[in-house]
């Protein structure tokens, strides 16, 4: 456990240094943030407006973008509660705090067949987590019945707040912890697993000390939903040995590091990019394909026919444009020929000569 540990802290360290080269940094922390927020709600397989939610995120973090849209009342309510997890990382954890989450949660809910009421703690049925057939489900998980609720909450809080100061724990398995036991818990009828994402956050804020969000937990555990589960469901059926949760959450946490420091890279690169060929004069067809590979929407290059389609050109005119910009250095050719070569940025941020070709 310690290498991946000792490679966590070596990555945090890396992202923050990172990050102080890009442009628009609060920019890129509000989409972490809405990259978060998003990756959560789909772990449970629901929609969000993602122009809502990111709208309703800068305005309450101060950011300003372009074209904000109408927000509705629950893409206000999810964006609220990531706000105030993050932000709020240096106050207490209360049970009024996980309420008010809960409310916001559930703020402008549109469901007829399954109204939630946000703010209230899960009623006196066995809260299960069941799946299959109605007449012959399977029992993956059953909580702490309702009598024994409250003193376990209590004892998670009083353990969530004193741990932030102990010197003994780790702060990265501190929020691993942190997961597993308030999942375990399940305090709510609904919305366990965004309120426990949301709790992980905070203690991963607690871990950094600062409420820049430059990564997203949530959308690593996406990427792995099925083993999420699994490891979970594995852990809460196995004693009190939690080894194999805290080992998969490091996985995940490092590869939502990777995924930020690469994207970070990428950022650095478009600006380099931009600013070298400052002077060029791309159509804005062109200017519309390389930004889209600058993104990395097109990891194994752009070939003639989708540059066609991306830039609403021509077969005759994507041909022309992709000569122009290997000629000019902007784009390289890789590996294949004919109808299948494809085209990527150029790797090497060099002198490129003067280029006006349309």
């Amino acid at each position: 456990m310690q290498p991946k540990l000792r490679a966590l802290h070596d990555r945090l360290g890396q992202l923050k240094g990172k990050a102080s080269l890009v442009d628009g940094y609060a920019e890129f922390s509000l989409d972490a943030l809405l990259t978060n927020i998003v990756a959560s709600s789909a772990i449970e397989s629901e929609i969000l407006d993602v122009y809502g939610v990111r709208s309703s995120l800068a305005r309450q973090l101060g950011i300003d973008i372009e074209s904000p849209v109408a927000v509705s009342d629950k893409s206000h309510g999810v964006a609220s509660l990531m706000k105030d997890a993050v932000t709020h990382w240096q106050s207490p954890l209360t049970l009024d705090t996980l309420l008010q989450w809960h409310r916001w949660l559930f703020q402008g809910q549109t469901s007829l067949l399954h109204q939630v009421a946000g703010g209230e703690l899960r009623g006196v049925a066995p809260m299960q987590i069941v799946s299959g057939p109605i007449h012959k489900p399977k029992v993956h998980y059953q909580a702490p019945a309702r009598d024994q609720l409250d003193a376990e909450l209590n004892g998670f809080m009083q353990w969530f707040n004193q741990s932030q100061h102990d010197p003994v724990i780790d702060p990265i398995v501190r929020a691993a912890i942190t997961h597993l036991w308030f999942i375990t818990l399940h305090p709510f009828e609904d919305g366990n697993g965004r309120i426990t994402r949301a709790l992980t956050d905070r203690a991963l804020a607690q871990a950094d000390q600062q409420s820049v969000r430059l990564y997203a937990m949530s959308e690593a555990i996406l990427d792995k939903r099925n083993q999420y589960y699994a490891v979970l469901e594995s852990t809460q059926k196995g004693g009190l040995d939690i080894t194999l949760w805290i080992s998969w959450f490091c996985d995940a946490l490092l590869a939502a590091l990777d995924d930020a420091l690469s994207k970070i890279e990428r950022t650095v690169f478009k600006a380099k990019f931009w600013l070298q060929h400052a002077e060029q004069d791309f159509a804005e067809s062109q200017r519309k394909v390389l930004n889209r590979l600058l993104d990395g929407d097109f990891s194994q290059g752009i070939n003639a026919t989708q540059y066609q389609r991306v830039a609403k050109v021509s077969k005759a005119t994507a041909t022309r444009h992709l000569a122009a910009l290997v000629e000019a250095y902007v784009l390289v050719k890789l590996a294949g020929g004919g109808r299948s070569t494809r085209y990527a940025i150029a790797s090497t941020i060099t002198t490129a000569p003067p280029y006006a070709a349309r």
